[in-house]
Order: structure tokens, then sequence, then C-alpha cells
């Protein structure tokens, strides 16, 4: 199984999203150097960074800080193997109708 699709099952287990987007973004960040056991530039291959846009009631009442924790906590595996980075959009429905 890829990890986005991980990443996706896990999100909607946990959370019952409305919506729910998984953006592989690993090409947009070719030639980045991401530590130093890695000191080649990253080829921009493979699923290492990520952007999850996601608007879910289980985030109601959250400020962005619990709501990127709970993701965090979801997605621990992912994050602590393969996943160098991964940008949060969270948001409770009401967030939605408040734009």
């Amino acid at each position: 199984m890829s990890i986005k699709t991980s990443i996706e099952q896990k999100l909607k287990a946990a959370f019952t999203p409305e919506s729910l987007e998984v953006l592989n973004e690993s090409h947009l960040h070719a030639g980045h150097h991401h530590d130093s056991s890695h000191p080649a530039p990253f080829d921009g291959t493979g699923e290492t960074h990520f952007r999850v846009r996601i608007v879910a009631s289980a985030f109601s009442g959250q400020n962005r800080i619990a709501r990127h924790r709970a993701i965090n906590a979801a997605l621990s595996d992912e994050l602590a193997g393969g996943v160098h980075a991964l940008a949060i959009e969270a948001k409770a429905p009401e967030d939605i109708a408040q734009q």
C-alpha cells in the first residue's frame, strides 16, 4: 500500500471527514537537502512530502495546534517512517461557513 493511501485511510478512520485531500508534493522539493545523514540533494521522487487538506466535525472547538497534534498522532507511523514533511490544512465545517 502506498503511503498516500495509508494516510487517507487513517485520516478517514480517525476523523470521518466531510472532505479530504492528500497531495504528494515530493516533486516540489527536488534539490533540497533533508538532513546531514543524506548529504546529496533530494531528487523529488517517492512519497516523502505531503499536504493534507481536511474538513471534519471532529475539529470543532479545537484550535490549530490541537488539530495538528491530532493529525500527527493519527499519522505517527508514517511520520516516524518515510514522511519527511507534512503540511496540514485542517478545518471544522463552521470554518468553511465563515469564509
